[in-house]
Formats: C-alpha cells, structure tokens, sequence
C-alpha cells in the first residue's frame, strides 16, 4: 500500500500519543499493504460520540477492542485479529514496548521535516448537507491472522463517518464493512456484493494487494471508485483500472527508501532479505534487495510461506551469515515467531520490516523480541486529537497503520457526497480533481491513481 503529499504550515508530530500498526497487503495466499507521506499534525476540529448509520448485520469483534456493532456483510461472523504467535518470545512480554514513530524519509532515505499546508479537511463539513441513502464501503481483513490491518483501517473511518453524521442530520451516511479475510478467493466473492448493493457510491479498500489484484477488473467495469489505504504493490496502478486511487506511497517508494536509510543512514553493511510468498511480500523483497546494493547478502536471503511458524531454515542461514541486519518483508502473523526464533538462536543483528508488521500486534506476539525493531510505514502517525476521538468511537482503542488515512480517505469520500454527489461515476471525478489536505499528508492524485508526493516513516519498537 503507498505513497503521496504534503504541505507548508510547519507542525510538531504529536507522537508521544502514538502505537501505530501497520498497513499493508494481507492475503494468506497473495496479500500486499502499504501507506506512506508526510504526517500532517494541525489539529482538526472532531465531532466526538457522533452515531455512525451502520449497515445492519451480525455483531463483530474487533481485534482493537472497538465496542461498537457493526453490520457485516459477505458473512463475515465474529472474530478478532489472531493473537498467537508462534513458538518463542525470547522470555519477555514486551509490557511497555510500543511501536513510536523516528523520522520521515524521503526515496533516497534522507529526513524530511513534517509539515502542513492549511487545516486538514473536516469531515463535519458546514452541517447543511442533504442525502438520502448513501453509503460507503470497506473491504478488507475484519477476520483471520491479519485482522488487525483491516480493524485499523475499519475503525479510521468510523471516526470520519460519525462525525460527518453527527453534524449533517439531514445527510445520514452508512459504512459498510465487507470482510474479506485477507484472502484473494473470498474478495472474489465479496466484489459482486459490493457492487450489486446500489447505495454504495464508494469503495474505501480494498485493503491488501492480493485482493486488490484480484478484484481491481471488476470495480472498474463497475466504474466503482477503488480507493485503498493501504494495498503498496506498485503494479496496481498500472493495470488501466480508471477508478483507482492509492492513498498512501507504493512499495517502489519504500522499498528504495528503507534501502537507502538502511545503508546510509543506519550504516548496515551486511543484510538478509527475507520475503513471504504474498503479492506484497514479494514485491517489496524486490525493490528492497535492489537498492541494498551489495549491502544485500544472497547467501542468506530466503522465502518462507504466509502462515508458517517453524523458520528454522531461514534462521539458520541468517545465524550462518551473521548480517548487521535482517529485513522482513511479509505480515506480522509470521514477522512475530520469526523475530522470536532468530533471537532464541542468538542472532542479534537488528530486525527490520515494512509496514505489514508495523502493529501492535507484532509487538503483543513477539514479547521482547521486538524490541528495538525498526519498521517502516508509507502511514503517517495519529495526532493527539486524532487518537482521543478515534479511542471515544472505538472503544478505547488506539489507532494503528492505515487508521489516519482511512480517515482522510473517507473523509473525501464524504465531502463528495455533501458535494450533491449520487452516483459512482461522479465519484470518480470527484476524486480525480481533488486536491488537498488531510490528517496523514496532502492529498493530490496523478492520472494513474498514485499519490503526486509521497513519503515514507519510520518507527521503533521501544
């Protein structure tokens, strides 16, 4: 998932208030995530305990704690976000560690400052908008190994749906979730739902690249905008599909860019690239392993499969090799025991990965073994007021990867219905031309979908 834009008004990252997951694609059998830019931090007027017009349907647990109903579609039962992790935490719990955000860096791994360019968009809008039976969708993992991607990005645009309802009694907009599972035969099955329910004018997913891939054709012969916070493959954009829209930076902005600030700013000399099977893993082994250079050691480099817990081969060529770093590029689901594993070895070169790790989750299942993990995010971090209105509405849960730009996402969405818009096509238009700010970075597309600027973080385990 990936990539875009910024602005001029300077403004301190409130992170101090921030454990931030990560974003990306999650497909037990082809998944891919991402986000990416600058975090704008200018405080945003929120409408605090606004109801949201939920689509009707079975009560869902949701791995972040979120304690509201919410109607699921495609028969998605209960279930949370699995919370094993594997065989070995390195004898520790990781009470206190949390994922913090360090620096934004540019493609060639060089700090950028996080600044503003004016008051991101406000949900809310003037209060005047006027719309009958309108609704947005949300496709994505709500259930599985990799839940707590799709949660986050769910509960993101909770925020900006009950507000907007909360100041527009005469607009009442529903969000649908769809639960996808993360895997690429069930969004088959989930896409004709999506689109056959007509109220929904709007797609905000889907959330990870193997699904994306495998649904992106038939949103687009529905013309139904496709607009994901969090699906990095960079070959998305380049299928032809006209109603979609990245709202974050691609993986060949942060593959180049964890690349360059791994060798030129961190020093490492030495690396094993360990990639995953899924569409998101092995495209950002690619773009990762190329820009490491002859920092990138083949003699350890390895594939595992998604949803294996015995990584004792892969551990055992990176013990041999005795690299400064490892670089894992997959989901949280396997990063956690494999993390665990190398540390019961006695490796204890440093552990990085991308933002399909970057979650609390990888830090609840790895204990002690994440820490000091760096893990980047084409995701921007949560602001202070952002957190506190996104805890009201979810239950005391904090935000995590992709939860500030399914925000802003939906929060564009929104301002296209408050704008008189009722139908898809229009919808597309709508986000084709616009053109600004929101909580996560500025907002501008190119013809293709992809973000005109986009920025990567970089986070800590601490």
């Amino acid at each position: 998932m990936h990539r875009r834009s910024m602005r001029g008004a300077l403004v301190v990252v409130a992170a101090a208030a921030l454990t931030l997951a990560a974003c990306g694609s999650k497909t037990p059998a082809t998944p891919s995530a991402g986000g990416g830019g600058s975090a704008a931090t200018s405080d945003t007027a929120m409408a605090s305990g606004s109801d949201t017009g939920m689509a009707s349907g079975s009560d869902t647990g949701m791995a972040s704690g979120s304690s509201s109903e919410t109607g699921m579609t495609s028969g998605a039962g209960s279930g949370s976000a699995s919370s094993s992790g594997g065989s070995g935490t390195s004898g520790g719990s990781g009470a206190g560690l949390a994922i913090k955000p360090e620096v934004q860096i540019d493609k060639d791994g060089k700090k950028v400052e996080a600044t503003a360019t004016g008051d991101p968009a406000d949900p809310a809008g003037d209060g005047k908008a006027k719309c009958t039976n309108a609704s947005i969708a949300m496709a994505g993992a709500l259930t599985g190994p990799d839940a707590a991607l799709g949660i986050n990005i769910l509960n993101g645009a909770k925020v900006a749906v009950e507000a907007h309802n909360k100041a527009n009694a005469g607009c009442q907009v529903k969000l649908t979730p769809f639960d996808t599972q993360g895997d690429t035969q069930k969004a088959t099955q989930v896409a004709p739902q999506i689109i056959n329910d007509k109220t929904v004018i709007g797609l905000l997913g889907p959330a990870f690249s193997g699904e994306t891939k495998a649904t992106g054709a038939t949103f687009h012969q529905a013309n139904l905008l496709s607009l994901t916070a969090s699906a990095t493959n960079p070959d998305l954009a380049k299928k032809g599909w006209t109603n979609f829209y990245r709202g974050l930076a691609n993986d060949a902005v942060q593959g180049p860019a964890d690349g360059k600030y791994l060798v030129d700013t961190a020093g490492y000399k030495k690396i094993c690239v360990v990639q995953d099977d899924t569409d998101y893993g092995v495209g950002l082994a690619k773009t990762i392993t190329a820009s490491l250079g002859s920092a990138a050691d083949s003699s350890c480099a390895s594939k595992v499969k998604k949803g294996d817990k015995d990584f004792s081969a892969a551990v055992s060529a990176v013990s041999s090799a005795a690299p400064d770093a490892v670089f894992y590029s997959g989901y949280y689901a396997e990063a956690a025991p494999f993390v665990s594993q190398l540390r019961d070895a006695g490796v204890t070169a440093a552990f990085v990965s991308a933002d399909g790790t970057n979650d609390p989750q990888f830090v609840k299942q790895a204990g002690d073994a994440a820490k000091n993990a760096l893990l980047s995010c084409p995701c921007g971090p949560a602001n202070d007021k952002f957190t506190k209105e996104y805890q009201t509405v979810n239950g005391g849960a904090a935000p995590g990867v992709y939860s500030t730009e399914a925000y802003d996402l939906a929060t564009i969405m929104l301002k296209g219905i408050d704008s008189g818009i009722t139908d898809r096509a229009k919808m597309v238009d709508f986000v084709k031309s616009y053109d600004g700010q929101g909580l996560a970075r500025h907002y501008k597309w190119e013809s293709n979908g992809e973000l005109a600027s986009a920025l990567i973080w970089i986070y800590k385990v601490s």
